[in-house]
C-alpha cells in the first residue's frame, strides 16, 4: 500500500516541519495539544469545570448592607448650576 516513495515524502515534510516550527515549539505543541483534547472529551461528557473556571459560590458574593433607618441624610449636592 505504501512504497519507498510515500515514505521519502513523510521524510521531507517532517524535516520542512522542524524547519518552519523548531524543535521547541514541536515539544511545547504535545501537552498543549493533549491538554486541549482533554478539555474537549470533558466538555463533550458533560464534566464539571475545572476549579479556575467555576465561578464564585453565591454565598461568598455579598452586597453592601443598607444604610441603618436612624442614620442622617446625606446632603445631596445642586448640579443644575442654578442658584
Amino acid at each position: 500500500m505504501f512504497g519507498l516513495d510515500s515514505f521519502w515524502h513523510w521524510i521531507i515534510l517532517l524535516v520542512v516541519v522542524l524547519l518552519i516550527f523548531g524543535t521547541g515549539k514541536l515539544a511545547k505543541m504535545g501537552p498543549d495539544l493533549g491538554n486541549a483534547m482533554r478539555g474537549f472529551k470533558k466538555a463533550l461528557h458533560g464534566e464539571d469545570q475545572p476549579e479556575a473556571d467555576k465561578p464564585a459560590s453565591p454565598d461568598k458574593l455579598q452586597a453592601d448592607p443598607p444604610p441603618a433607618p436612624h442614620a442622617a441624610p446625606s446632603e445631596q449636592r445642586d448640579t443644575s448650576g442654578m442658584k
